[in-house]
């Protein structure tokens, strides 16, 4: 391979990714299929929404090749952790993206690629799903990071409302985290939101605060051109249209209105 990350070495890359998660398939087991499947498809839509990203953020043929990659890889570790858990709760079993990044070292997918390119790939990928960024890493890594969590993000809005406005009433536990469907919402959950703040994976005890939290991503939106999708596509609106009418989730959806219009504003 190719060290320098152009269109070739995208391609190769793409090409093991294709093959690599064909290993899961299970035709005779169509629910597990379903969910290796899902992965599969978020992945390649992830891919569309950051190349879109960077392509409105003008980045150059390096980094947008630099941008799949990341994007192509984010998720790897889900194929293997739904082998060995039958679960995508990285609380009920491990985290995602660091088994993600054991995968590629194990196979060293990425190993012929330059030092510095190599290392901001991993590093994307290790913060892609963590509450916050650290304050202590490079501004490449921190932009790349940002890059693939609005792509990561605009997909998953795509994903779950789909499955919310199902017009059967299957459930699939592997989207909604095995998450009881019971009334009411946790006061950690209400107290984050109402503060503009993201909610914390470990204080959602039901599929409302589940809810929630996917509507809390508004507060960790970081480039306009994603807002803008959030907006256009109107992905809170309907996941409002998914929760009860009650006063705190009002409460907390008109905080959330006055938010969007100060970031329209700016």
């Amino acid at each position: 391979m190719n060290n320098k990350i152009n269109s070739e070495v995208v391609e190769e890359l793409r090409s093991w990714f294709n093959n690599y998660v064909q290993k899961f398939y299970k035709e005779k087991d169509p629910d597990f299929q379903q969910n290796i499947d899902l992965k599969r498809e978020h992945t390649e839509r992830v891919v569309r929404e950051i190349i879109r990203l960077g392509n409105e953020l003008q980045l150059d043929e390096y980094a947008l090749n630099l941008a799949e990659v990341i994007a192509l890889f984010h998720d790897i570790g889900r194929f293997e952790q739904y082998k060995r858990y039958q679960t995508f709760s990285d609380v009920r079993s491990e985290d995602h993206a660091m088994l993600g990044i054991r995968v590629l070292k194990e196979y060293d997918i990425l190993g012929a690629l330059e030092n510095n390119t190599h290392k901001l790939i991993l590093c994307a990928i290790e913060y892609h799903n963590r509450p916050f960024l650290p304050d202590r890493e490079s501004e490449t890594c921190l932009f790349y990071s940002r890059l693939i969590r609005d792509a990561d993000k605009l997909d998953i809005w795509r994903v779950v409302l789909g499955y919310y406005n199902r017009k059967n009433n299957e459930r699939n536990i592997a989207i909604e985290l095995e998450l009881p469907d019971t009334p009411g919402i946790s006061r950690e959950v209400y107290d984050a939101l109402i503060n503009k703040q993201i909610v914390y994976t470990k204080h959602v005890r039901n599929i409302n605060d589940f809810k929630l939290l996917q509507a809390g991503w508004i507060y960790d939106i970081n480039f306009e051109p994603t807002f803008r999708c959030v907006r256009e596509r109107g992905y809170l609106e309907a996941l409002r249209k998914n929760l009860p009418d009650t006063e705190a989730i009002i409460e907390i959806f008109e905080i959330m209105d006055t938010y969007i219009k100060e970031r329209e504003g700016n």
